[in-house]
């Protein structure tokens, strides 16, 4: 890790976008802070600054860099910290699995701006038994207990967010059918960083009211 400032991440009090960033720092052992969006002016105090290049948050500052857009700044991080795979093909192995987690964890992420259950009833019929099934069958077929290769890499960290979601939400009923994304649940929440992350400060509770409050007060206001 660089001997610079310890990065910095630009976002709400909250899980939203930056909840995989959180999440990839913490599997890579990179300590950093929160710079808490709390007010408009902020945002606006950030935008003319030149900090968003989108003129949006999350931004990760790292290495002299301003990184805007999730996708890019954990894979950033996975490229650095050596989670994108040993070859071109377990790289694609990588990034398909992912997206494929991106795709899983839009089930949730307006989870507090309409109604739980909605979102949960929606995810009920269209999400779990879509994407459960596959990302089970994956761990299995891998035989490591992680997604692709023998050791945690950024597609476990994206499959990590949703099933910590379904656990949040539905309890371990949930993924009663799955015995491999239950051995999958343990072994990646024990590994010493993710385990230090996951029972610290940094790790946001699910949306609440203060949360979603805080969003719409500073962005559709």
């Amino acid at each position: 890790m660089s001997t610079m400032a310890a990065p910095k991440l630009y976002y709400f009090d909250g899980r939203g976008r930056a909840a995989i960033i959180r999440m990839t720092l913490a599997a890579c052992g990179i300590k950093f802070t929160d710079e808490l969006l709390t007010e408009k002016e902020q945002l606006e105090k950030w935008r003319s600054d030149g900090l968003l290049q989108f003129s949006q948050v999350p931004m990760l500052e790292i290495d002299d860099l301003k990184l805007v857009q999730s996708g890019a700044i954990v894979r950033y991080l996975a490229d650095k910290e050596g989670l994108l795979g040993s070859s071109l093909e377990e790289t694609a192995r990588i990034n398909v699995m992912f997206e494929g987690s991106r795709d899983f964890m839009s089930f949730f992420y307006k989870a507090g701006f309409v109604d739980i259950k909605e979102v949960l009833k929606d995810a009920s019929a269209k999400g779990l038994p879509r994407y459960l099934p596959i990302f089970d069958k994956a761990v299995k077929e891998n035989g490591s207990g992680f997604l692709v290769g023998g050791r945690l890499t950024l597609a476990d960290i994206g499959l990590l967010e949703p099933i910590l979601t379904i656990l949040d939400y539905y309890g371990e009923e949930a993924l009663k059918d799955y015995p491999s994304l239950q051995e999958f649940h343990k072994k990646v929440t024990s590994l010493p960083n993710m385990a230090e992350f996951l029972a610290g400060p940094q790790r946001r509770k699910p949306n609440d009211d203060v949360y979603v409050s805080t969003v719409k007060k500073i962005l559709f206001s």
